[in-house]
């Protein structure tokens, strides 16, 4: 197998996953939807994608192979899947307090 493709075979196989996920979180709630609020669920959505790849990569580098070949990948879709998750939803939780506020409707 190809060595860049192997190294990152867990995000290649979530990314579908990933983009629906993303996509629901982008357009959940539909308002209000202002600058500040489309800034900051991408940035949101770029460390979700950020901290799944490098906990991709981690878990790659931590694997113990005793366990077969194919447990690394199955830990690095694990890890990269549980750091996805655990940034939209701070982001989630922060988001609500930041509407209630006002503070992303402009």
């Amino acid at each position: 197998m190809n060595p860049l493709v192997e190294l990152n075979l867990a995000m290649i196989l979530f990314l579908p996953w990933f983009a629906i996920l993303g996509w629901a979180y982008w357009y959940w709630p539909r308002q209000p939807r202002g600058r500040t609020r489309r800034l900051y669920d991408a940035g949101a959505l770029a460390l979700a994608t950020g901290a799944g790849v490098w906990s991709t990569w981690l878990s790659l580098d931590i694997a113990d192979t005793s366990y077969g070949k194919l447990w690394p990948q199955i830990l690095a879709s694990t890890l990269s899947y549980a750091a996805f998750l655990g940034v939209v939803l701070v982001a989630i939780l922060l988001r609500r307090q930041l509407l209630r506020r006002g503070a992303l409707a402009r």
